[in-house]
């Protein structure tokens, strides 16, 4: 499975945080701050947007690393991704994201 697609399905490769950490881009590092900031309603500095991979060892933003719901839950079952789970069509968890990214469930689909 490739490597970059994160428990819940969306595809870390293309995740702007990402791009900013392995190209060392502060510029982009302030606009995904900026965006992330206004999307979610709370305060997210340029500094906060490291992030290798949701599945990869390595840095990950603060939300990646210890607050993701979808992640906690995967990773303490022991599962590669949430596709290992008999739950994932009902799932509470990954709902709003299969609903805001219609290739994160094919992505968990195609494995």
């Amino acid at each position: 499975m490739n490597e970059y697609i994160a428990y819940c399905g969306l595809d870390c490769e293309t995740c702007e945080a990402r791009i900013a950490t392995v190209n060392d881009d502060n510029q982009l590092r302030e606009k995904v701050a900026k965006l992330w900031s206004e999307l979610n309603g709370v305060e997210i500095s340029p500094e906060m947007i490291n992030c290798v991979g949701c599945r990869i060892d390595g840095v990950k933003t603060p939300f990646c690393d210890s607050i993701c719901p979808i992640r906690k839950c995967a990773s303490a079952r022991k599962y590669e991704t949430c596709a290992d789970c008999a739950e994932i069509e009902e799932c509470e968890k990954v709902k709003m994201i299969f609903e805001n990214n219609a290739n994160a469930l094919k992505n968990l689909k195609r494995i």
